[in-house]
């Protein structure tokens, strides 16, 4: 089900919160755990019922190993648990996310006709087994308690962060479900949850929707594209992926306040950062936490001396970049991000006014920092959204052919966006010509847009200074009733497929 759809926003939704304060009023409260972990897994199984018998697998395995923990003495059961954990969680995510990946890559270096299987990828399963595999690994190294069902299935399922984060750790959602406190409804969270949700759909809707349009003609059009275009396409999906991710986190806090839940920021306006290295401080920091928390610093972190750490440092990055999907373009991503970490890391060249400490041989000004470090993260993403190595370094190739043969219009045209509508009528009866330019106009300035935007506040910065006076009120409303109009019937989510 999808945050941006009316069955979740008008029949879900209103059924999740009515269900959930009510039960907590009766004093229901174990009651009301598993009525929230059934919406919960209703939510998650709305499109394909295939997905739950996975999910509730998962669960319930990951629960009886925790269970049996306490049967076994301590030592004993830590090793025997974490490698029983680390076979389970990953095994499960390796065969329904890479198990045709390796086969493939068996097929080509040895030249071998293993069949594929082509399975079905279940939602949001990079998620829920990162979250069950942080629980389990604390609880295996004797730092997490076990806990009765209800709170662990609630944990795991809660709908605002189960298909795509952030990625939540046990001992900062239990505790909350537990508190008495939070049991009852409060206008302020409340008001507070539906202006961060409503900012997180207009990002989703009017803005990663409308760019949607752009970059998908353009991955697809490859090999026709000139500079110019390209230079739009990567532009127009560097704002996509921003505004879609961040706008889902957006939402996905807002519906944890209006159940009191408060989940982890997972975004910090990462495009204002000044160092690649502080952009990944800024950008999907649950998932940057859980890899630092659960590889960085098992492998030794930056306590071995130099050359292990770069080694540490690409190994995360490398994984990262795997965890984005099965596919050797998401690992050449991750690796140059990985890359561009270590540099920073190496203190060769610094930012002025940073806070870091290491002494820099140069300092650059701030803008020439945040300049390269957008234009690398830019020119990353090639790799990121193209389906092949080959695609990707066409694109590289594209951009810097500086080559111009006018495609950029055909790409501009897929702005048709319903906004446009009446203008592209007027022009198709009176002055057909200037259309072509006209799209090219809409184009760049939802581009300029995004970009201003990007130089403001974030949604949480918004909420949280907010005065809540009606100007703010109308303001909300309107991007709520433009997003609610807007809402297109094949709308997804990028991080649904991670």
């Amino acid at each position: 089900m999808l945050f941006n759809s009316y069955i979740f926003i008008f029949i879900f939704l209103p059924a999740a919160l009515l269900g959930w304060y009510g039960l907590n009023r009766l004093g229901k409260y174990q009651l009301a755990k598993f009525f929230l972990a059934g919406m919960s897994l209703w939510f998650y199984g709305y499109f394909n019922t295939y997905y739950l018998l996975i999910i509730v697998i998962s669960i319930l395995i990951n629960y009886l190993l925790s269970y049996s923990l306490k049967f076994f003495p301590s030592g004993q059961a830590g090793r025997i648990g974490l490698a029983a954990g680390l076979l389970v969680n990953l095994g499960i995510l390796f065969y329904f996310k890479y198990y045709d990946f390796f086969l493939e890559n068996l097929n080509y270096v040895f030249r071998t006709d293993f069949n594929l299987k082509h399975i079905l990828l279940p939602l949001g399963i990079s998620f829920f087994t990162f979250q069950q595999l942080s629980f389990i690994i604390d609880r295996c190294t004797g730092k997490a308690e076990h806990y009765p069902f209800a709170d662990y299935l609630t944990f795991v399922t809660f709908f605002p962060q189960l298909i795509a984060g952030p990625i939540v750790l046990y001992k900062e959602i239990i505790p909350q479900f537990e508190d008495p406190g939070r049991k009852n409804f409060s206008p302020a969270d409340f008001a507070k949850g539906i202006s961060l949700f409503v900012l997180g759909l207009g990002k989703k809707v009017l803005l990663a929707d409308v760019l949607a349009l752009a970059t998908n003609f353009g991955f697809e059009q490859t090999y026709f594209l000139d500079a110019p275009s390209t230079l739009l396409v990567i532009l127009a999906y560097t704002f996509q992926i921003y505004f879609d991710f961040s706008g889902y986190s957006d939402m996905a806090m807002g519906l944890g306040y209006m159940f009191r839940i408060v989940l982890p920021v997972n975004f910090r306006s990462p495009y204002k950062a000044c160092s690649v290295k502080e952009l990944w401080q800024r950008w999907h920091i649950t998932l940057s936490r859980f890899f630092i928390t659960y590889v960085y610093i098992p492998l030794g972190g930056s306590k071995k001396g130099k050359a292990r750490t770069i080694v540490n440092t690409m190994i995360v990055f490398a994984l990262s970049g795997l965890w984005h999907g099965a596919n050797w373009t998401y690992v050449a991503w991750g690796t140059m991000q990985g890359c561009l970490v270590v540099w920073d890391n190496l203190g060769i060249i610094g930012i002025r006014g940073s806070t870091e400490k290491a002494p820099a041989r140069f300092r650059l000004p701030r803008w020439l920092g945040w300049f390269f470090t957008f234009s690398f993260f830019n020119l990353s993403l090639f790799f990121f959204r193209s389906e092949s190595m080959a695609n990707a370094f066409q694109m590289f190739k594209n951009l810097f052919s500086f080559k111009n043969t006018g495609y950029i219009y055909k790409l501009a045209a897929t702005m048709d966006i319903p906004e446009f509508y009446i203008f592209k009528q007027a022009a198709t009866m009176f002055a057909p010509g200037i259309l072509k330019y006209a799209y090219l106009i809409v184009f760049l300035l939802i581009l300029a847009v995004s970009a201003f935007i990007l130089t403001r506040k974030n949604s949480l910065e918004i909420t949280e200074t907010a005065d809540y006076n009606s100007g703010f009120c109308w303001y909300i409303v309107c991007i709520f009733l433009w997003s609610l109009i807007s809402f297109s019937q094949v709308s997804t989510f990028i991080y649904f497929n991670f």
